[in-house]
């Protein structure tokens, strides 16, 4: 394939609203030593890409500053010591940045075969919230099958991944969601039982769901808000894994008693820092144990949404808006 001298992009010009953002031509990116070059067919759209619009998620200084941190496509090149794809590969991958162009440079060990008979957008829509979700709760909260995990923001991509995952490793998973319809859309996926955090208190309804013992996991998105609650709805030698900070990052007079008296473990990560060994890791768990439940049906992306790569502004401000249910993604290039 003869590639082109340059490519459309996502343009960042200064930080902002979703109208700051505009589409904007220039060359294609470099492809390092342990690199592929993917022309990309289709970008999710995720929270961090939204930090990182309004100047509080900045990228690593040697990643593109270009927003989107997963794709999929074809593979049109490799760099140096790569073997392990070649020009031609249906691949989806986790980017360090760059996704929203029509060309994209990853490291080979975040990149991934599609799973069988899925299509670019369903293979676009797993990287980010596959990766964080592997690391998070299984890595490192160590969930495991017959016990109980509490997943906020149960409807968000993160969530939908999770309630599916921990279902399908044998956990029982009790999720939040803004809605009575958000809440059934999360069981429906697999949830015990969705929890209206604008009517309910998830603290008392996991209490009455666990006859006063607590779930094993939580992953949480929200961070100071919850995080007096959270403690509260651990079970002894529980783990909170805290992943993002929608509700502060601060939280004050807080009761840590608690936490010793359970023996609980709180930790949190951002994968983004994650050096590309500890990302091929996770890459590598992923096609090991999750890609055969994808290829057999057993969990699935879902798709709240597919926009056209030039209404980006409007994928953004659906994200911010929070009432979709699952992935929004963009159509890039055919």
């Amino acid at each position: 394939m003869t590639l082109p001298t340059s490519m459309r992009y996502v343009d960042l010009p200064s930080h902002g609203g979703p109208e700051v953002m505009r589409i904007s031509s220039g060359p294609l990116p470099p492809v390092r030593p342990g690199e592929v070059l993917v022309k990309v067919t289709a970008a999710g759209v995720n929270r961090p890409d939204v930090a990182q619009r309004q100047g509080s998620y900045p990228p690593p200084k040697d990643a593109s500053p270009v927003l989107g941190l997963e794709v999929s496509g074809e593979v049109v090149a490799v760099g140096e010591g790569v073997s392990e794809f070649k020009p031609g590969d249906a691949v989806c991958g986790l980017a360090n940045g760059g996704g929203y162009a029509e060309f994209c440079a990853l490291p080979a060990g975040q990149v991934l075969p599609f799973p069988k008979g899925y299509d670019a957008v369903k293979a676009a829509a797993l990287p980010e919230t596959f990766f964080t979700v592997w690391a998070n709760l299984f890595q490192m909260a160590g969930l495991t099958e017959n016990e109980t995990v509490l997943i906020h923001g149960g409807t968000s991509g993160i969530g939908t991944t999770a309630i599916q995952l921990a279902k399908a490793f044998g956990a029982t998973a009790f999720a939040t969601a803004g809605s009575d319809e958000k809440c059934r859309a999360c069981e429906a996926l697999g949830a015990k039982r969705g929890i209206n955090y604008r009517t309910e208190d998830f603290a008392e309804v996991i209490k009455a769901e666990t006859g006063g013992k607590g779930v094993d996991v939580i992953l949480d998105m929200i961070g100071a808000a919850y995080f007096e609650k959270n403690i509260a709805s651990l079970a002894k030698d529980g783990c909170l894994s805290i992943i993002a900070f929608l509700g502060g990052a601060v939280a004050e007079k807080v009761n840590l008693g608690p936490i010793m008296v359970k023996r609980l473990t709180v930790t949190g990560s951002t994968m983004r820092p994650r050096t590309a060994e500890e990302k091929r890791a996770i890459r590598d768990d992923l096609v090991a144990h999750v890609w055969p439940l994808l290829e057999d049906g057993k969990l699935q992306p879902v798709i709240h949404k597919v926009l056209p790569f030039e209404e980006v502004a409007d994928a953004h401000r659906l994200m911010e808006e929070s009432h979709h249910i699952g992935k929004i993604m963009l159509s890039i290039t055919k």
